[in-house]
């Protein structure tokens, strides 16, 4: 027969109280306060190096999609002209404020039937302008008429709840039928200068811009207007319509044979600040200052014979 052992278990002990304090010290201790500050000093620092550093890509990435969206653009504006024996879209002037003729009335027939401003107007935000225009069709998306760095808007417009205006780009003067200022063959802006009705009629594609991301204050009816100056290049050239320079000091242009290029402005003087009332347009150039302005008219068009 198996004993059963009845002693009692052994009592565990436990430890002695600590004398003059809790019966037990906690081993968890937390940050000081010199340390927090540390940390949060060490963040900042930190955050100040990165910040310029992630602004500049995203200024990268917005300027891709803002050159993609005037390819996208060229494309449609291509179809447009296979769709209609090789003649170009409509690119009306609807301002009359700049022009030497009688501006043209609202349309469809133009590329797009909006005019955008600083007020409540509905074209800044109603989408019809842009659907129901002559490349809407032609087009998948309103996304790609509007450059995604362009959020400017009036105190007016912010106060009414509005998040963003519904165009930010605009088409090259000198190409297409511009209505009332071109009905003699061609543009009485530029006289000189040859207006191109039809595809064929460009000799060089790859050289002739048409579309571009236009200043906020600057835009308007979609019609990108410069003149050349009465005496030439460099005597009294002043921009009428300013390109924007929102890609770290760059705007994107889609050419006729359907290539872009973000294009950076050397003079300060081209590149003003993105808000209303900023443009003060028409702006007179200094003779020193004329090399953005050149380039922007020898990408419009070419010498009329």
């Amino acid at each position: 027969m198996i004993q059963l052992n009845t002693r009692k278990a052994a009592q565990i002990s436990l430890p002695s109280p600590v004398q003059g304090g809790d019966c037990f010290r906690s081993r968890v201790s937390g940050f000081t306060l010199i340390e927090l500050l540390a940390v949060i000093a060490v963040i900042g620092i930190l955050a100040s190096l990165l910040l310029p550093s992630l602004r500049r890509v995203q200024s990268r990435a917005q300027g891709v999609i803002c050159l993609n969206n005037t390819k996208q653009l060229s494309i449609a504006w291509g179809a447009y002209s296979d769709d209609n024996t090789g003649r170009l879209a409509y690119n009306l002037a609807m301002t009359s404020g700049k022009l030497s003729a009688a501006s043209s009335a609202k349309t469809n027939l133009n590329w797009v039937n909006n005019v955008i401003d600083w007020e409540l107007n509905p074209d800044n935000t109603n989408s019809a302008g842009i659907t129901e225009a002559s490349l809407g069709r032609y087009t998948k998306s309103l996304k790609i008429y509007r450059c995604p760095s362009d959020v400017v808007l009036s105190e007016v417009q912010k106060k009414a709840g509005w998040s963003q205006r519904v165009r930010s780009y605009s088409m090259n003067a000198m190409v297409g039928d511009a209505g009332a200022v071109s009905q003699s063959g061609h543009n009485v802006n530029n006289p000189n200068y040859t207006q191109f009705f039809s595809m064929s009629a460009i000799p060089h594609p790859a050289d002739i811009f048409v579309f571009l991301d236009e200043h906020p204050d600057s835009i308007d009816d979609g019609y990108f207007l410069n003149k050349e100056p009465a005496g030439g290049y460099y005597s009294s050239a002043e921009w009428i319509d300013l390109p924007a320079s929102y890609h770290n000091e760059a705007a994107a242009f889609s050419f006729a044979d359907g290539h872009g290029e973000l294009h950076r402005w050397m003079s300060a003087s081209t590149r003003r600040p993105s808000l209303p009332m900023a443009a003060q347009l028409p702006a007179l150039i200094k003779k020193s200052d004329t090399a953005d302005f050149n380039w922007v008219l020898s990408h419009m068009s070419i010498d009329s014979d």
